[in-house]
């Protein structure tokens, strides 16, 4: 109970929680070990992948189904991001869809899922939000017989039964923490000071700053120096303050930040403009998960942001509608994982997504159009 209690005080809405000061250690002292092995991880997550690796069989499309996406919030670039690829693949397949907003309060959430469930639809999206915030309304929707398939709703891939999704389409969350802080630790060599953004509120997001925490702590030279809990509707009016204060804080002790969303380093920026930092220097900046167009346009440009693990967003959304169309047919979810992948400014050669090759053609001889 003591624990949960020291969590839970961590975890109140715009919360920041520090560490032991860093103190830079001698060049001999580091992790060699660990250095090495998340160099090595890191080289493996930047090579372009050249071929389709998902699913090449399944159902034939079933006519004219309507899908709803509940989204958590459409200021959230990896919601919105998903959202297209749902709306690209619903018109490749034959079926409509209607978008909602949960505005990204609870109860703007649970209004958008009752509203979805209203509209009578055969699939229901449960868009980057924890579906337990909305219990009533995953039980009215199983009562219904209306499937429902997540998009970051829970910690892992696949179907799911507490909460009851048919399949849930993301990346595996502990995969894309370590891939994050392994990138810093091979890019300060071993030594680091830290800061961790993350949105206490989304569990799935608290889950992955907790992992990127615990794989920053296996190197003795990558010291935490702060953790800054800002929901992600809160970010442009918190991070450029909370930036500014961690800069006076820390100084040139913080050499790199990570982010489970992008969209941090979009409102930071301004702050370290204005601190006369350079886009192109510390803190490095990593966002573990997401990759919206506006990332890649920072990395790209070297401006405050140098890397992303990015959600191929596209092949996503047409893997939720894939798994609708199992669900209608009687047949089991495809469990595919996109692979891990690292975009810098060297690999995305001008890119403003990441968008592996070839499940468009798949998807579309699967579903015979």
């Amino acid at each position: 109970m003591a624990m949960a209690a020291a969590v839970l005080a961590g975890c109140e809405r715009g919360a920041s929680s520090g560490a032991a000061p860093y103190a830079p250690g001698p060049a001999s002292s580091g992790c060699p070990a660990v250095l090495s092995g998340a160099r090595a991880a890191v080289a493996r997550a930047e090579r372009p992948r050249t071929a389709w690796d998902g699913p090449t069989t399944g159902p034939r499309a079933v006519a004219g189904r309507s899908i709803v996406y509940v989204a958590q919030t459409m200021t959230n670039p990896g919601v919105a991001g998903a959202a297209k690829g749902v709306r690209e693949a619903a018109k490749a397949i034959g079926w409509r869809l209607r978008v909602i907003d949960g505005q990204g309060t609870p109860a703007g959430i649970q209004a958008a899922f009752s509203q979805a469930i209203a509209l009578r639809p055969a699939g229901i999206v449960i868009g980057g939000f924890d579906p337990r915030l909305t219990s009533q309304q995953v039980a009215k929707a199983r009562a219904d017989r209306i499937p429902l398939v997540g998009w970051h709703a829970v910690d892992a891939p696949g179907p799911s039964r507490d909460p009851d999704l048919f399949s849930n389409v993301t990346t595996r969350v502990r995969d894309v923490a370590r891939i994050s802080a392994d990138w810093v630790i091979a890019h300060s060599r071993g030594h680091a000071g830290v800061v961790v953004f993350t949105d206490a509120s989304i569990p799935f997001a608290r889950h992955k700053s907790e992992l990127i925490k615990k794989q920053l702590a296996t190197c003795p030279g990558v010291r935490l120096l702060a953790e800054e809990n800002i929901p992600i509707p809160d970010t442009s009016s918190r991070t450029p303050q909370e930036v500014s204060s961690l800069l006076s804080r820390f100084r040139d002790r913080w050499t790199h930040s990570v982010a489970i969303n992008d969209v941090y380093f979009a409102d930071a920026a301004p702050a370290l403009r204005a601190a006369r930092k350079k886009g192109g220097g510390a803190p490095f900046n990593i966002g573990a998960g997401d990759g919206d167009p506006s990332a890649f346009q920072r990395i790209n440009s070297r401006q405050f942001q140098a890397a992303t693990v990015p959600e191929p967003f596209s092949q996503q959304g047409w893997q939720i509608l894939d798994e609708f169309n199992r669900a209608f047919s009687h047949r089991p979810a495809s469990d595919y994982v996109a692979p891990l992948h690292v975009s810098t400014a060297t690999n995305s050669h001008g890119a403003t997504t990441w968008d592996p090759p070839g499940y468009r053609a798949a998807y579309l001889r699967i579903w015979g159009r």
